[in-house]
């Protein structure tokens, strides 16, 4: 059997464990050129100049043990450098294998549990851990609602939002973190049971599995996409003297970290804004109406918001009564006589270009 040595010594191996198999018990032969990559690339030149100093033919072969030697070594170089870079390989899989373990973990136990609505509520007790952890500890334990304005926020843009509540910022006065989350949680979780009354059971848990699986499948997919892209650019932060793995560690959690948070948040509104037919939805949506409208601030003249009700029509203003003011409409300017270039006649009639004559005043 002809051949080259190859890049691994297990090949050639191979090789030979494949012509002694043959029922040839001979001897096997490699031939290689000083011109191939792996004499070229990583053999000793050193050596092979030694021996090229003696006058040789071009269809002369080349046999001695130095040889032998100088091509094992090159075939170990090569293969550390394919052992390390696989090893490299390796190491940033690793990253995204984590991730994919915690997505998948979430999934299967949507999918096995048989009571999926579980886990619909862990998942909004960990967004509103996340929510509460970015307000500063101040807000909490405050005794007007001046000087609450995050949490303000939050309960006005979010909990109100996502969730058919009108949560009264008077009932989190004077709250540290744990009551309020105790409150939220617990305003959230009567409003879902009321609506677990309503529709079909077997029907609501294929569908609180459908909202979960939906959020994470349509959010990894495009976590990987990202990831992709940021594995094909992460390498060219080697020429600003950093680790490209260590980068590329550092983006991904804060990758992942906001793609949790945005699937959790597609979780949240989902829960209520899904529904098993548009009969219980209706049903749904009128039992939580009278619930939010006696419990929230309408009932006691405070200050919120109730997405059931409708918006109030706001007062007349002074403003408003007068009659408002006409927009004036700019006029173009119109030239008495046309434009002159300065390259043209002269309209006085010199023959003279108006540069040369009447223009020569007028700056250019």
């Amino acid at each position: 059997l002809g051949t080259e040595r190859h890049e691994s010594r297990r090949i050639d191996r191979q090789l030979r464990g494949r012509c002694a198999r043959q029922g040839d018990p001979g001897a096997s032969r490699f031939y290689v050129s000083l011109e191939d990559d792996l004499m070229r690339l990583f053999a000793n030149q050193g050596a092979l100049s030694k021996m090229l100093e003696k006058s040789f033919g071009d269809d002369e072969v080349l046999e001695h043990g130095t040889l032998d030697w100088s091509i094992q070594n090159a075939q170990k170089k090569v293969e550390q450098q394919n052992y390390s870079i696989r090893k490299r390989l390796l190491q940033y899989d690793d990253v995204l294998n984590r991730q994919r373990e915690i997505v998948y973990s979430i999934r299967n136990d949507v999918l096995l549990e048989e009571d999926p609505g579980k886990i619909l509520l862990e998942l909004v007790e960990e967004e509103i851990d996340e929510r509460l952890a970015g307000i500063s500890p101040s807000e909490f334990k405050a005794t007007k609602i001046e000087e609450m304005p995050d949490l303000e926020s939050l309960v006005s843009s979010w909990v109100n939002v996502t969730f058919p509540l009108s949560v009264r910022l008077d009932d989190l006065l004077g709250k540290d973190e744990a009551e309020v989350k105790d409150i939220l949680l617990d305003k959230i979780t009567t409003a879902y049971d009321a609506k677990r009354k309503l529709e079909n059971p077997e029907q609501l848990q294929s569908l609180e599995r459908y909202v979960v699986v939906h959020a994470a499948d349509l959010h990894w997919q495009d976590h990987l996409t990202e990831m992709e892209e940021l594995r094909r650019s992460v390498g060219l932060r080697g020429y600003g003297q950093k680790d490209p793995l260590s980068e590329y560690k550092n983006e991904a959690f804060r990758a992942f970290e906001e793609m949790m948070g945005t699937m959790r948040s597609e979780v949240c509104s989902g829960m209520f804004r899904s529904s098993t037919n548009l009969a219980a939805f209706e049903n749904m949506l009128s039992a939580l109406s009278d619930v939010a409208k006696t419990t929230g601030p309408d009932a006691t003249g405070g200050k919120g918001f109730d997405r059931f009700s409708a918006p109030a029509s706001p007062a007349p203003s002074l403003e408003a009564s007068e009659s408002p003011e006409i927009p004036k409409v700019a006029v173009p300017v119109v030239r008495d006589q046309p434009k002159v270039g300065r390259n043209d006649p002269c309209p006085c009639g010199s023959g003279k270009k108006y540069k040369k004559c009447c223009g020569s005043g007028v700056p250019a």
